[in-house]
């Protein structure tokens, strides 16, 4: 569903939050589901049960059920599921099918969408529609990240991700400082070879290629925006040689530092 357009997703009238009745359970029907159907559990305890498979689910359990999939489902009377679902369809051809189960870590922003999604349909906002099929392709997005980025946070501990995202923005926040490998390491507490390998496996490129990628990325906007020549953006930035500058800018945007200025 990565490169389906908003207006490929039709939205059904079957979509709510809800709070399960004591006695509720969701049988199996006959006919397997016609369309898409998004279960996320915002708390209780239950069970749920896709194509024979069981699932024990409390907060932060996330199904995307799919076309011709059975489903059934009950709860604790004493924790209740409370839930929200939305049925929808795609009405082009897909790829890229976020897995049918997951366990979300990171809910805050997930949880916005889903409540924003089921509150346009609610009070009939304008434009409700074509804002929900935005909603719908940035769940999708949102989902597919988390089944294939966060494996990777998962197999280092969340401390850790954080220590390493925290140094990430710091070298972001100061982008002309000469940020040696093994100083940042010891900002993280590691050893440089345990930092470095870290770094690239949680943010996705070597120490030296984000530090480089910051700095391009503040001197395009300080050519642009704070008035500032060539040569006062290299030596802002830490570049004693204007002509490495001017290479290693070329290199990352295609152009060099004059034609953006």
């Amino acid at each position: 569903m990565l490169h389906a357009s908003p207006s490929a997703f039709v939205i059904l009238p079957a979509l709510a939050k809800i709070v399960c009745e004591p006695g509720w359970k969701w049988q199996e029907r006959e006919k397997p589901l016609p369309n898409y159907d998004l279960f996320y559990v915002w708390s209780g305890e239950g069970t749920v049960v896709r194509n024979g498979t069981a699932y024990e689910v409390g907060p932060g359990s996330c199904f995307l059920f799919r076309p011709g999939d059975h489903t059934s489902a009950k709860h604790n009377p004493q924790k209740p599921l409370v839930l929200t679902y939305i049925h929808f369809d795609v009405k082009e051809p897909v790829t890229d099918i976020p897995e049918p189960y997951r366990k979300l870590t990171e809910t805050v922003e997930f949880e916005h969408l889903l409540a924003r999604y089921v509150r346009l349909f609610l009070v009939k906002t304008f434009a409700a529609e074509e804002e929900g099929q935005l909603i719908l392709k940035q769940i999708m997005i949102n989902l597919l990240r988390e089944d294939r980025v966060k494996p990777v946070e998962r197999s280092v501990s969340n401390q850790l991700a954080e220590v390493i995202h925290e140094v990430a923005n710091y070298i972001s926040q100061h982008p002309g400082a000469p940020h040696r490998v093994e100083e940042l390491a010891a900002r993280a507490g590691l050893s440089p070879r345990y930092f470095s390998i870290k770094f690239k496996e949680l943010i996705g490129s070597s120490v030296q290629s984000y530090v480089i990628r910051t700095r391009i990325e503040r001197a395009q906007h300080l050519l642009l925006y704070a008035g500032m020549n060539v040569t006062e953006v290299a030596d802002a930035l830490g570049y004693r040689d204007i002509f490495f500058f001017s290479r290693q800018f070329k290199q990352h945007t295609g152009k060099s530092p004059s034609e953006i200025r």
